[in-house]
């Protein structure tokens, strides 16, 4: 029959190593803080990590999204992402968003770490092609605005104008029209009347 103190310190093991585990998991699953400084510093809005990540403050601490709250599903599922070196991956991170998790897919893991040295380099690598939120705004211009890219309410103002604009061209023509109508209409009108009382005190 084993020591029960042979089995408490067994149990002691796992649970440090467990432990450990986590640290580096938790350490490695961080936001990257290269890519939110260049954001904010490139677009001078205030980003945090919810740009790519399921929770605001990253993956780290005990709310959904976060690593303490995952099972062992979830743990997979966050263990093939982390081995996703290169493009076209099937990632599906529990702690990434949907962003996040295609920036995965486009450009690999091992891609996505090298950048970290420049990260203005990641809104060429991601293209003009991918528009998560249909607002009209690729992902790649939403992630160096720092909007976002989920969000089709919340984009530079200018850029949703212009392109709001021409989405609508032909409802703005009309608009346009009919205003222009509505004016025109509206002064014979005034004309009309003028010219009728005219006449009326003529007559009298």
């Amino acid at each position: 029959m084993r020591d029960p103190k042979l089995k408490v310190g067994q149990a002691l093991v796992r649970i440090v190593s467990a432990v450990i585990a986590l640290l580096c998991w938790s350490g490695a699953g961080h936001a990257y803080p290269e890519y939110q400084q260049f954001v904010e510093t490139h677009s001078h809005r205030t980003v945090n990590c919810a740009m790519c990540h399921v929770h605001e403050n990253g993956p780290t601490g005990n709310e959904k999204g976060q690593l303490n709250t995952l099972n062992e599903d979830q743990l997979k599922l966050l263990n093939k992402a982390r081995t996703a070196l290169a493009p076209g991956a099937d990632v599906d991170s529990p702690i990434l968003n949907e962003f996040g998790n295609s920036i995965i897919k486009a450009i690999g893991k091992k891609k996505f770490v090298q950048l970290r040295a420049n990260p203005k380099e990641l809104a060429k690598e991601l293209g003009a092609t991918s528009d998560l939120d249909g607002d009209g705004i690729p992902d790649s211009g939403e992630y160096l605005d720092g909007t976002d890219p989920l969000n089709k309410f919340h984009g530079d103002p200018g850029k949703l104008f212009l392109v709001n604009l021409e989405r609508y061209k032909m409802h703005v023509v009309l608009a346009v029209v009919a205003i222009l109508s509505l004016n025109y209409g509206l002064v014979h009108l005034i004309a009309g009347i003028t010219k009728i009382q005219s006449a009326r005190k003529k007559l009298n």
